[in-house]
């Protein structure tokens, strides 16, 4: 078996739409409020890990469909930029879908859906994997799509005979609904005074206009 090494590399993976829905569940916050910079660095110094890079995946809805989310996304983005963080964002599409009203009757929703962005992740972790760039793959998602890679990874492991480890991060609460992380993977619970630790200051949001 590869020696585990003293110094542990540690590249971070955010799933923006997985960990904003899933600290949105455990915690309360109406938009995504995290900082990833912080949010990695604080889970990564928890492990004894060192954060190498911080990479970041969304979905964005066109200004035509959703200026709100759009202006949102762009300014958020281009901050965490300016931090260092690789990003990757891709148009989200729209379907209809039927939503259950209270009294039981189905409404048509126009409703917008991320497409490719586990498979980017995927392909970045194992293609990091392979260039030998981390010893940790730290991913902030529950999406079980991904524990493929951790097949992946652990063929890696043994082609380049050395010790790589992926971990899953998610926040967790009394009010948590999935309590798992990704299959095949350490989970990193994080707890509500880490999380409000971590907080982006800024605000994205649009502000409303006055009259």
């Amino acid at each position: 078996m590869p020696a585990e090494p003293s110094i542990k590399r540690a590249v971070a993976f955010f799933d923006g739409q997985n960990l904003f829905h899933a600290a949105k569940a455990a915690f309360g916050y109406v938009y995504p409020n995290y900082d990833p910079v912080l949010l990695a660095r604080a889970v990564s110094q928890t492990k004894g890990w060192q954060l190498v890079e911080t990479r970041f995946y969304t979905g964005v809805p066109d200004a035509r469909d959703n200026a709100h989310w759009h202006d949102f996304w762009t300014s958020k983005l281009a901050q965490m930029g300016r931090l260092g963080v690789t990003s990757y964002a891709r148009s989200l599409r729209y379907r209809n879908q039927m939503v259950p009203l209270p009294d039981g009757r189905l409404v048509p929703t126009l409703v917008g859906q991320e497409k490719g962005i586990d498979v980017r992740i995927a392909l970045d972790v194992v293609g990091l994997a392979h260039r030998n760039i981390f010893d940790v793959g730290l991913i902030f998602s529950q999406d079980q799509d991904l524990c493929e890679a951790a097949d992946e990874i652990r063929v890696i492991a043994a082609e380049q005979q050395r010790w790589i480890k992926l971990a899953s991060a998610f926040p967790v609460s009394p009010t948590t609904r999935n309590p798992r992380g990704i299959n095949k993977t350490d989970w990193c619970p994080i707890d509500r005074a880490t999380y409000d630790a971590c907080l982006d200051p800024r605000d994205y949001r649009s502000k409303p206009r006055r009259t």
